[in-house]
């Protein structure tokens, strides 16, 4: 949690000054493609019935990445936005096979939003933007008790689903708050199921 505050006050520190801005790429004047960098974290949950690892209640982790988004309209605040995040997801449950309660599974991603967002301007200098969209992820790490989450039969690399929520920009601020629910059938067992879940709340800036 240290190092999680430490990152966003430094990220804040490199924003420059806000008078100098308008309401980043969201307005609806010739700004037609934007960058942006995010820092957040989750509290994500799974859901099924997965036969190693029976879930029961939420987990918390990080999430950072860089965001890319392109104006699909001359006329009309709707932008295409993708980019590539590291996740945590994974939940705290029992752990069957070592007989264990209080286990925690950890399943960290490299992920591939593709969101759809529009733009209202609500003041001077704010917009809001709802977006939605699917998503696609592999797993690059995570460990259910001691064991590798996806080498000892728990769960399976891929995972997709979808990806809702809105987001605050305030001149490069920006702020989102939104919700991910797997369509993927994670579990290594094909006799069960398991699906990701989860909130996401991103802190960032817009260039």
């Amino acid at each position: 949690m240290k190092k999680f505050l430490i990152a966003m006050f430094m990220m804040v520190l490199s924003a420059p000054s806000f008078a100098q801005y308008s309401s980043g790429g969201f307005t609806l004047d010739e700004e037609n493609l934007y960058y942006g960098v995010r820092i957040g974290f989750t509290s994500s949950g799974m859901g099924g019935d997965a036969t190693k690892f029976n879930p029961d209640a939420s987990k918390a982790g990080l999430t950072l990445g860089g965001v890319v988004g392109l104006r699909l309209s001359p006329t009309t605040p709707v932008f295409l936005e993708s980019g590539l995040y590291y996740i945590e997801k994974g939940c705290k449950g029992t752990d069957i096979a070592d007989a264990k309660a209080n286990a925690k599974a950890s399943l960290n991603y490299l992920e591939l939003p593709i969101v759809i967002k529009y733009g209202f301007r609500a003041g001077n200098d704010v917009a809001l933007l709802p977006f939605f969209g699917p998503y696609f992820a592999t797993a690059i790490g995570g460990k259910t008790n001691k064991h590798s989450s996806f080498n000892d039969g728990y769960f399976k690399h891929f995972d997709a689903g979808l990806k809702l929520g809105c987001g605050v920009e305030y001149n490069m601020l920006y702020l989102e708050a939104g919700y991910q629910f797997g369509i993927t059938n994670i579990c290594n067992d094909d006799d069960n199921t398991a699906h990701n879940h989860g909130f996401i709340m991103n802190f960032g800036v817009n260039f």
